[in-house]
């Protein structure tokens, strides 16, 4: 059983803890990041202010910041560190790893999080959906295949459509795109995000 976003009610099996999500997410995100050419990293991607390198790179300081995070400490998103030398996208795969096992522990969705005091549990969220958008997006701008898994695109559905009108006044959402109301689930959620979920490269 489905509502009109697509989302499956009838899995309520499945485990929803953040760390088990996050396992998922990067096995999504992973074949799409280490799917980037050298020669792509200039391409223009769904977010408009960032070209390829640059998202990748973004997409890597959160994951290695939200380990801080998870533990309750505080991150640094201003230090902004250069991630792509070397054999980044390896380095990246074993962050991801790190990524999950901080918020497998112990009170890691307890409490608040983060300079704003926000739920443990919405900040874990947060990255979650940098991991699953984001991948999208390095996807959609390198022309490579990428499926969400449903249940997890249900989750951030009903997490971000909460946290939207925050993340707008933040700057971190655009303006919500219209889609048909029949639309697919994760069509809604990049929508709720600002993207165009039918977004494909000037270059073709």
């Amino acid at each position: 059983m489905s509502d009109k976003t697509g989302i499956d009610k009838t899995d309520t099996k499945r485990d929803t803890k953040i760390s088990a999500l996050l396992r998922v997410a990067a096995d999504r995100a992973l074949p799409v990041v280490r799917g980037i050419g050298d020669d792509q990293l200039g391409a223009p991607t769904p977010c408009a202010e960032y070209d390829v390198h640059a998202l990748a790179d973004h997409l890597f300081q959160v994951v290695v910041n939200f380990q801080a995070l998870a533990a309750k400490r505080d991150a640094d998103f201003g230090a902004a560190p250069e991630h792509l030398a070397g054999q980044w996208r390896e380095r990246f795969a074993a962050e991801t790893v790190r990524l999950v096992d901080a918020w497998d522990a112990p009170g890691a969705e307890e409490g608040t999080s983060g300079a704003m005091g926000l739920p443990a549990r919405t900040v874990g969220s947060m990255v979650l959906g940098d991991l699953t958008v984001h991948a999208w997006d390095l996807a959609r701008a390198t022309g490579q295949p990428y499926e969400p898994d449903a249940s997890l695109v249900g989750v951030l559905v009903a997490e971000f459509g909460a946290l939207a009108p925050t993340a707008r006044k933040m700057g971190v959402f655009g303006e919500p795109v219209a889609v048909a109301e029949d639309a697919a689930a994760f069509d809604v959620l990049l929508a709720l995000t600002g993207r165009d979920p039918y977004w494909t490269s000037p270059r073709g």
